[in-house]
């Protein structure tokens, strides 16, 4: 009788250890996704930054181009 509850409370013990283990590796991941969540918003951020002076260097470079009037 004494070994069945040894063992149950050795389970107890490993199943308390493992709820432990879930828990802090379920924080680590929302603190991973935020960090991906963020990345992610700054990256599109970047995205139409470069665009935008890709633009204006498209459209400087072609006002560069023409000729002057009195060509």
């Amino acid at each position: 009788m004494q070994d069945i509850q040894d063992l149950i409370i050795d389970i107890q013990t490993k199943m308390a250890f493992q709820e432990e283990t879930i828990d802090q590796l379920n924080d680590v991941i929302i603190q991973q996704q935020k960090a991906i969540d963020k990345l992610q918003r700054q990256l599109l951020q970047l995205d139409k930054k470069v665009r935008e002076e890709s633009q204006q260097w498209q459209h400087d470079g072609a006002a560069q181009d023409e000729k002057p009037p009195h060509y």
